[in-house]
């Protein structure tokens, strides 16, 4: 079934059109990519379809009975709330409903009103309840809050206390608890990092509606997306199936139309041969045949058109000024803490020449830190750190503080490196993105994403041989991430690199860091090898040269009582369900006439369902809590 049709949508800003044409249908269930560069108007269709701006041609239809969710920019600030009431908000009705049957229960207790048509309320009540969900609510709630990135500390937070990134979670969170029929989710893992973005991937897989999703994460492009529509050029383009395999047809699209073009030109060329073949002749039926042939390359010069070049097949390559030694950098031993909290100690890892180590971790676990204690703005607690022999640094810092302002962005490369023409310069800022009157740009107009390029292009133009690169995609579109891994492919120094982006990491990455606060864990490889060799090898051990003479004993502590805690969640869910039965036969049962007749039995039946429900309640709390306790054991168990 369609749940909603665009049809032939055609916006139009000041005498331009932003995109003409786009058609696509979104059927039920369908999980579709909206990608393009910024400023294609991806944004501008989802304010579309939620009908806050008329298109100017073309229209949007969504089936009448669906129910649209999208994220609200501003929710939330402002709001004294907890975070965890905030969220639960989403289930007033259920709220309000519980209230109702509680009341109900007491006019039935107190004797007050008609005993037959309070029962048949309740009995209604109680059903519409546990139907939608009534007994589970809570905790969808906080285990949506916990997976989205915040801690059991931050849910009593109150909305006016939240970052503008916790905002953003806060309203991610109430839009998938919503229970839209479908959803537009726009920009959605800007700020988790990789352990919510995995969360919000496996929710998704297990979500029962219908998504459009603008996302430049590709990663979780690939992991949930099953139709994928591009704006380019001022065009739509529709494909069955995830990112990677639209990638895969648009490369054979666009060697089709580059074929094709070729092919024209080629004939073009043989038509201007016969026409100047017959020319020379200088015989009248010579010239008849030179006239008819002219206007057939007049008309095979009019339909004509150059194919559209893919932004990221351009490549130029950056190269030190001088190769670093072998031994690139020594870190032994750093700590750090701020305050009573402490980010990471036990700091030990070795980069050599050539390596691209990425380093990973939870937001807030100090990456960020380590990079201001290797460029030496930051102090550690403990510990040392040394680069290698002719190593030259550049760092790449996401807060975008490198850029100075107040000049163009020609300017802000040239005076860097006055040696360059400006014909150089310009050719240097086209592979960024940066074409024609773009270079004249004052960097203190520039959109976040073209702040980053400029940063990275000066970064890239340094000469540096070591690159610390902090987020570098952070504001970036694919395009401009595309253009940034050829580049950095071609590099021929080392990288060491702090990202969220796993496509990324997978492109270029040899070896991965964890970072927790005893440390790093290394593993050699690509993102999805990290991946395997935490799923394959969960019980491993960081080896330690001193371990502790209790490790042992701990390891065993741990393992018993993860096995505790999967024997009592399995009875305590085999309890939940067995109840769930119970409440259900007792429902049944109230409907039959010999119940409905005996008003005590009616309210024998209700107070056990009641009683019933309760129980469940209080399982599925124990059941909530001892989830938690196991996914930190289990965590523990891959450190």
């Amino acid at each position: 079934m369609t749940v909603a049709g665009i049809q032939k949508l055609g916006v139009d800003f000041g005498g331009k059109f932003l995109f003409r044409n786009v058609t696509f249908d979104v059927n039920e269930g369908d999980f579709v990519g909206l990608i393009g560069a910024n400023g294609t108007g991806k944004t501008t269709l989802f304010k579309i379809i939620t009908g806050e701006i008329e298109p100017t041609e073309g229209g949007v239809f969504i089936s009448g009975d669906t129910r649209l969710g999208y994220l609200e920019q501003h929710a939330c600030s402002g709001s004294s709330k907890t975070v965890y009431e905030e969220a639960l908000g989403v289930f007033d009705y259920l709220i309000e409903i519980e209230k109702e049957i509680e009341e109900v229960s007491k006019e039935l207790e107190a004797g007050r009103g008609d005993t037959a048509a309070l029962i048949e309320r309740q009995s209604f009540l109680q059903e519409k309840f546990n139907s939608e969900e009534g007994l589970t609510f809570r905790s969808k709630t906080r285990s949506a809050l916990l997976g989205l990135g915040f801690s059991q500390e931050d849910l009593s937070l109150t909305c006016d206390k939240l970052s503008g990134g916790q905002r953003s979670k806060l309203s991610m969170c109430k839009l998938l608890l919503s229970r839209a029929d479908l959803m537009l989710l726009d920009e959605p893992t800007n700020h988790l990092d990789i352990a919510a973005s995995e969360w919000l991937e496996s929710f998704l897989q297990n979500y029962k509606g219908t998504v459009i999703v603008i996302s430049h994460d590709r990663y979780f492009l690939d992991k949930v997306c099953n139709k994928t529509v591009e704006i380019a050029n001022g065009k739509g383009y529709c494909t069955k199936g995830n990112y990677s395999e639209y990638q895969r047809l648009k490369a054979a699209r666009l060697e089709s139309e580059r074929r094709q073009y070729e092919n024209q030109l080629e004939e073009i060329k043989r038509i201007e041969g016969i026409i100047e073949q017959q020319r020379s002749f200088a015989r009248e039926r010579n010239f008849i045949t030179a006239e008819s042939k002219r206007k057939m390359l007049e008309k095979k010069k009019a339909e004509l058109i150059e194919p559209e070049r893919d932004p990221a097949e351009m490549r130029i390559k950056f190269s030190p000024e001088c190769e670093s030694g072998n031994d690139v950098l020594f870190v032994n031993g750093l700590s750090k803490s701020f305050g009573n909290k402490l980010l990471f100690e036990n700091g030990s890892f070795e980069i050599h020449k050539g390596d691209r180590a990425f380093i990973i971790g939870a937001n807030g676990c100090g990456k960020t830190t380590l990079f201001r204690i290797l460029t030496g703005s930051v102090e550690p607690d403990s510990g040392v750190f040394s680069f290698g022999t002719s190593v030259k640094v550049a760092y790449f810092d996401q807060s975008l503080e490198s850029l100075k302002g107040g000049k163009t962005a020609l300017n802000e490369i040239w005076d860097e490196h006055r040696l360059m023409k400006e014909t150089q310069v310009r050719n240097y800022l086209a592979a960024f993105l940066f074409r024609g009157n773009d270079v004249f740009k004052n960097v203190d107009s520039l959109s976040g994403g073209e702040k980053a390029k400029l940063c990275l292009l000066k970064l890239m133009l340094s000469g540096a041989n070591v690159l610390l690169l902090d987020e570098p995609t952070n504001h970036l579109d694919i395009v401009s991430r595309e253009i940034l891994e050829n580049a950095l492919s071609d590099f021929e120094g080392t990288i060491i690199a702090v990202s969220h982006d796993r496509y990324f990491i997978n492109k270029l990455s040899t070896e991965i860091f964890r970072l927790t606060q005893s440390g790093f864990e290394k593993f050699d490889g690509s993102y999805d090898d990290y991946c395997a060799n935490v799923l394959l090898q969960p019980q491993k051990k960081k080896e330690n040269k001193e371990p502790k003479v209790n490790s042992y004993k701990l390891r065993k502590e741990r393992e018993s009582e993860i096995n505790r805690l999967k024997g009592k969640i399995k009875r305590t869910e085999a309890e939940i369900d067995g109840l769930d039965g119970e409440v259900a036969s007792l429902n049944e049962e109230l409907k039959t006439p010999e119940v409905s007749a005996d008003y005590e039995r009616i309210i024998e039946i209700t107070a056990e369902i009641e009683e019933k429900s309760a129980r469940q309640a209080e399982l599925m709390d124990e059941w909530e809590e001892m989830s938690s306790r196991l996914s930190e054991l289990l965590s523990e168990e891959t450190e």
